[in-house]
């Protein structure tokens, strides 16, 4: 399939709280817990923002960046674990919006943070059969961690917007590979305010097991190893996860730092690695090679493989960059951010 992204567009709010703040209200040592994560603050949402209003600010970036009719786009899928409703779409509201209705389809993903992959592989599917002329998929998230839960230093905000199309592509997706199976690691039943976690069972047969495999197959089904990448991204729960992982695969350090953005932004769920990838193509290079692998608990994880083709420098100035949108932060009290998270039930 000659099917890639045609744009993109991020949105990180500029409220932000620092992981020692956190740490000083539950008595924690903010060192260790710095050290442990590798995450030193996390984006807030102001108080008139969720994960629709995030997802809208990421969508309009795309749009503009390559100057797309949005009336072209047939077909716009939103992934998150904090929708605001739960029965009532946001993808509707997100393309009404962007003036993409009415022609086109619409629907809400949910697999934990790799939602938002979950839909650019539709998206590919949609456009290489030529039933649609442009897929727009969202990973946007306002992601909850209960007061004083481990989750709570690295649950942040924030969304990527990727439109995938045939034309005018600044990245072949080559090709992408997924793992998935039943692993109870991270579950919210209906109506629990906040998430819970299996700790450490989270990790080695959560994150790294679905992480390895999904990467190693992709590779195996390419025949590419990690020195044939320039750049690597990987699910960011935290810093240390992605930074491990990447090792054991045999990728360096030198690949994941640019799409390493969780230490200043947070864990924003279903944007998460997306927006690693985003910074990736802030300063990718015609020509370039990325390796993207999210991870989703539950779990499953989707690979990418692809190529930056010459129209990426078309684009530069069409939207903000990553690194723009961390700059100029708010920093904020712990009971601000209680407040603006709904922490505090009347």
């Amino acid at each position: 399939m000659n099917v890639g992204i045609v744009s993109y567009g991020a949105y990180i709010p500029r409220y932000r709280i620092k992981i020692e703040e956190i740490a000083k209200v539950w008595g924690s040592n903010a060192n260790s817990i710095i050290d442990g994560l590798m995450v030193y603050e996390k984006s807030v949402p102001d108080m008139d923002e969720d994960t629709i209003t995030i997802a809208v600010e990421a969508a309009r970036h795309a749009i503009n960046r390559a100057g797309i009719n949005p009336e072209k786009i047939g077909a716009l899928y939103t992934g998150s674990e904090s929708h605001p409703y739960a029965v009532k779409p946001t993808s509707t509201v997100v393309a009404e919006a962007i003036g993409a209705t009415p022609n086109l389809t619409a629907a809400d993903f949910e697999f934990a943070c790799k939602a938002g992959t979950a839909a650019i592989q539709t998206c590919m599917g949609l456009v290489g059969s030529d039933m649609i002329e442009l897929g727009m998929a969202i990973g946007s998230d306002v992601a909850q961690g209960a007061p004083g839960d481990a989750l709570e230093f690295t649950a942040a905000a924030g969304g990527v917007a990727y439109i995938i199309g045939k034309e005018k592509q600044i990245a072949n997706i080559e090709s992408t590979y997924s793992y998935t199976t039943d692993t109870p690691d991270f579950w919210r039943r209906e109506g629990m305010p906040y998430p819970e976690h299996g700790g450490r069972f989270t990790g080695e047969p959560g994150y790294f097991k679905h992480v390895t495999q999904a990467a190693s197959g992709l590779m195996e089904r390419m025949g590419t190893k990690p020195s044939d990448y320039d750049y690597a991204v990987f699910h960011q729960p935290n810093g240390k996860f992605p930074t491990r992982v990447a090792k054991i695969l045999g990728f360096s350090n030198e690949q994941i730092k640019q799409g390493l953005v969780v230490t200043r932004l947070g864990n924003t769920y279903s944007g998460s690695c997306m927006m690693g990838l985003a910074a990736i193509l802030d300063i990718a290079k015609p020509d370039d090679r990325i390796f993207m692998t999210a991870f989703g608990s539950g779990a499953g994880s989707d690979a990418f493989s692809m190529t930056v083709t010459d129209r990426i420098d078309e684009t530069r100035n069409g939207a903000p960059s990553v690194e723009q949108l961390l700059a100029n932060p708010i920093y904020i009290n712990y009971a601000t951010y209680a407040k603006h998270k709904g922490k505090i039930k009347l």
